[in-house]
């Protein structure tokens, strides 16, 4: 599994922009699509207290969608968490 998993669905324009980010920093990343899958949209607002997308997760821990995302990386907090499980 990857260390950035990022639960989607078709048409969201802030996947497009967390997928964006990811692709640019060069950080590897599941996208698992979530459009027509009730039971998994269902799991993510169960896990995460959250109904949007994205959600994405950092070595299994859920850490919010794309505005999160952009945080982590301004505050190089990103970097960290994905270096964080190899270290």
């Amino acid at each position: 599994m990857a260390a950035v998993v990022m639960y989607s669905t078709q048409v969201c324009p802030y996947c497009v922009r967390a997928k964006a980010l990811l692709q640019r920093r060069g950080i590897p990343f599941e996208e698992i699509d979530v459009t027509a899958d009730a039971d998994k949209r269902a799991w993510l607002v169960k896990t995460t207290g959250r109904r949007t997308v994205p959600q994405i997760f950092i070595h299994g821990e859920p850490i919010g969608g794309s505005d999160e995302l952009h945080v982590l990386d301004r505050s190089g907090e990103l970097q960290r968490k994905l270096e964080a499980a190899t270290t």
